[in-house]
């Protein structure tokens, strides 16, 4: 029998020769997901050179409470069927069908959310976008906010703020009825886990961009996060996992910069937002100077672009200007 060290070179080996970015991480990934037990017992198999079946044991000793696989576990489970589910899922991802396609879950934050065909995947760096917003209510003393999320998709940025600032009430924006599936998908799972935030959270099936969206909240709201389509149509994705997974109406900004849904999505939290409220919003690199341009047009000061993890221009926070 292999041991898991082999296991994961030589299928880190084929992930590779297909262009996978990250072939090992992904690998070692889907290892774990085929046998239903954590990473941390992959790296642990894989430094104390154990065979596969190890992985097996691994899960029949697990207990109820050390790990998110727990419930996963089944009676009849064996290293020959999870062994077949794994290079099923490896024959999958050399195809570049998307690691979180093929896992069913995305992490974000706190979170660990519902994906697959029909959603944007959550990236690490909408991670600040939440952030962002959690620390200006701290500087501001609020312990509840109202929030606007427009262009929800999965719901990552609403359910992660909702769920991390308690009290807070959410209305999150969503214009594709597929994409919505995955939305309320997502917010039933997070309300097994946070049961307060089952009133505090509100789905709209409607164009974010759009006046009569949401306008009866006009002037009224805390904050408004957003992650709205913003690749620029003259910049067609690269990767087969981004261009042919990822919903366009999720990606394409609208023009050939891409900047024509931000702009519009700028003008409408302008309309949202009381005086003093923030806009936080990500953005593609190329499109900080621009749209900060913009939102000062809006009525919005102190605006700033921010950079992501890997210090490129990603994100842009501003506050609604206040009158007198």
């Amino acid at each position: 029998m292999a041991t898991v060290f082999e296991t994961v070179r030589s299928s880190a080996a084929i992930l590779s020769a297909a262009g996978v970015d990250t072939p090992e991480h992904d690998v070692k990934l889907l290892l774990a997901e085929a046998f239903h037990v954590e990473l941390r017992d992959v790296d642990k198999a894989m430094l104390m050179g154990d065979d596969v079946g190890h992985l097996n044991s691994a899960l029949a000793s697990d207990s109820p409470e050390s790990g998110a696989w727990s419930n996963a576990k089944t009676t009849g489970n064996t290293v020959a069927a999870a062994m077949e589910r794994f290079h099923s899922m490896v024959d999958r991802r050399a195809k570049r069908e998307p690691l979180q396609h093929i896992t069913g879950h995305a992490p974000f934050r706190y979170l660990d959310l519902k994906v697959g065909p029909g959603v944007f995947i959550p990236r690490p760096e909408t991670e600040l976008v939440v952030q962002e917003g959690i620390e200006w209510t701290t500087r501001h003393g609020m312990y509840r906010a109202k929030v606007v999320d427009l262009c929800a998709g999965s719901g990552a940025i609403g359910l992660a703020f909702a769920t991390e600032v308690p009290g807070s009430e959410v209305w999150a924006v969503e214009k594709s009825e597929r994409t919505a599936q995955w939305t309320r998908r997502n917010l039933d799972e997070t309300t097994k886990r946070y049961p307060a935030i089952a009133g505090n959270y509100h789905l709209e099936i409607a164009d974010a961009t759009q006046t009569p969206t949401l306008n009866q909240l006009d002037g009224t709201i805390d904050i408004v996060l957003t992650n709205p389509p913003y690749v620029p149509l003259s910049d067609i994705p690269v990767q087969p996992e981004v261009r042919d997974y990822d919903p366009d109406l999720a990606l394409y900004g609208g023009s050939a910069d891409g900047t024509l849904i931000p702009e519009r999505i700028i003008s409408r939290a302008s309309k949202l937002l009381k005086p003093g409220g923030l806009m936080v919003m990500e953005h593609d690199v190329t499109q900080g100077e621009r749209l900060a341009a913009f939102a000062r047009t809006c009525d919005f000061v102190d605006v700033v672009v921010h950079n992501d993890y890997t210090g490129r221009p990603r994100y842009l926070t501003a506050e609604k200007l206040e009158i007198g």
